[in-house]
């Protein structure tokens, strides 16, 4: 299992050109520090997910691809794969959780995509089942070099516009995004430092790191969380890359997450998820053990269902 290259993550940026969006880095002059936010909810699917999904989907040989992809994925995935196979012009069929939020549903059954709902814990399995069923190819969420690469043009991106940046936050779970954006940040820029912030009640990769070897959670730990799309665990692609180019990692609680979505949509006028809104939950309550310097939090999606949202607004 050879770790993404700054290679790979170059060619991901010219194969997404035109379909994901390439988000700017908003300053947070309300922070305690020199901050940015990279807000990821802007993308078409309303997260980074498109980047790593059209990657993948895009270096699927043209003649496998048109027999269609599988996805499973607790929702932004989901609808990232789902968009990548109208725009390819594929089949596409997509296996989520039954407890997934409507929204993301909904947004994945309008590009087009057949949505099987899942048993908790069964999805990978269905998944499987499409895949043997109807000759198609699987597309995962994390565990695939082409995701991660897809994944790492954020980070690209981050130094481009950003080149003395010191600290790069982005959310952790199945691990794809912040293996892709520590190996580009540390190929371009080696003297700044990657952190993960993961929820406590998901706290898997925390543990993983601090023995060194991947720990697992059930499933029903995991799920307690708010954040519905950081309750996935590492691969062992995806921790290998972690142990490479990851500096450290903090986790916050759900009032710190449900307080960090409050604060982007009245601060930074921006629609967090709370999977998106991880990491300003940890400059904001955890940054006596973050380094100091120019940091970039990666606001990794915006799919939260209204009223939803309308509960974690509220005073």
């Amino acid at each position: 299992m050879n770790l993404v290259t700054i290679e790979d993550i170059r060619a991901a940026a010219d194969r997404i050109a035109g379909t994901a969006v390439r988000t700017p880095l908003v300053p947070a002059p309300w922070a305690d520090r020199p901050l940015w936010i990279k807000p990821e909810n802007l993308q078409p699917v309303g997260s980074f997910k498109i980047r790593g999904a059209f990657n993948a989907v895009g270096r699927i040989d043209p003649e496998r691809r048109a027999r269609g992809v599988v996805a499973y994925s607790s929702g932004n995935h989901a609808q990232a794969v789902a968009y990548a196979a109208k725009v390819f012009g594929v089949p596409a069929w997509i296996v989520v959780p039954e407890d997934t939020p409507r929204v993301k549903v909904e947004a994945t059954r309008a590009h087009g995509a057949e949505v099987v709902l899942s048993p908790i814990g069964q999805r990978e399995v269905l998944a499987n089942e499409i895949v043997e069923r109807e000759d198609a190819t699987l597309v995962p969420p994390f565990d695939d070099p082409g995701v991660i690469a897809g994944q790492g043009t954020i980070g690209l991106e981050i130094v481009t516009d950003l080149p003395d940046v010191d600290l790069v936050l982005a959310p952790v779970s199945g691990g794809g995004l912040i293996s892709g954006i520590a190996a580009a940040v540390k190929a371009l820029r080696p003297a700044a430092q990657v952190w993960a912030v993961e929820p406590e009640l998901a706290a898997d990769t925390a543990a993983s790191l601090a023995k060194g070897e991947l720990v697992s959670w059930p499933v029903e730990d995991r799920n307690r969380t708010i954040a519905d799309g950081l309750r996935s665990q590492p691969s062992e692609l995806t921790f290998r890359h972690q142990r490479a180019h990851v500096d450290g990692i903090i986790t916050v609680s759900e009032d710190e997450i449900r307080d960090a979505v409050a604060v982007l949509a009245h601060r930074a006028h921006l629609v967090a998820e709370p999977s998106g809104a991880v990491t300003v939950a940890g400059l904001l309550h955890h940054a006596d053990q973050l380094p100091a310097g120019k940091t970039v939090a990666v606001l990794s999606g915006g799919n939260v269902d209204p009223s939803a949202l309308a509960d974690l607004l509220k005073v």
